[in-house]
């Protein structure tokens, strides 16, 4: 398996391995799947600010995706981003998140960003909350029912981890 940065090629199948989560699952909070251009200008976005955008694939199948944005816009957080990993169905518990996630950390100790957050949707996400935790995240927090998808509430998960010197100096 191959993880290097995506390239605007790879939008179509980013964007089906997204669109079965929101439309499938709980790890993102979104109802509707956003259509190709919507992804096209996401991409864009990170991209353009010098983000990590990665893709992880294998004999030309695309398997995965993550990427890191700014946790927060406002200026005291310009040294916080927020991971977002997603896994094509049916490929899930093969290492793929892991890989993507440990070049996402690797990348932004790079970029001299001082945390990562992962905002995980669903406490019951067993799968995420453990290949964050192997990764040195620890559980920030449980925000009780932020969201309501399926008919039900649904918890998000706040997982921290330091980048390179966290907060033992000044940027």
């Amino acid at each position: 398996m191959l993880v290097r940065p995506a390239a605007p090629q790879d939008l179509p199948a980013i964007q089906s391995i997204y669109a079965y989560h929101v439309l499938h699952g709980l790890a993102s909070f979104e109802e509707e799947a956003p259509p190709l251009e919507e992804m096209r200008r996401r991409y864009e976005d990170v991209t353009g600010r010098g983000l990590p955008y990665l893709a992880a694939e294998e004999k030309g199948e695309l398997l995965g995706y993550g990427y890191c944005t700014l946790y927060r816009a406002r200026s005291a957080y310009r040294f916080s981003l927020e991971d977002s990993i997603y896994v094509k169905h049916g490929r899930e518990g093969q290492g793929i998140g892991r890989a993507l996630l440990a070049q996402l950390i690797f990348r932004c100790e790079a970029l001299n960003y001082r945390q990562i957050v992962a905002v995980i949707g669903d406490s019951a996400n067993a799968a995420s909350i453990g290949v964050h935790a192997s990764l040195g995240f620890v559980r920030a927090g449980n925000l009780r029912s932020t969201g309501y998808k399926f008919g039900r509430w649904v918890d998000s998960v706040l997982m921290q981890r330091p980048l390179g010197k966290g907060d033992g100096s000044k940027p």
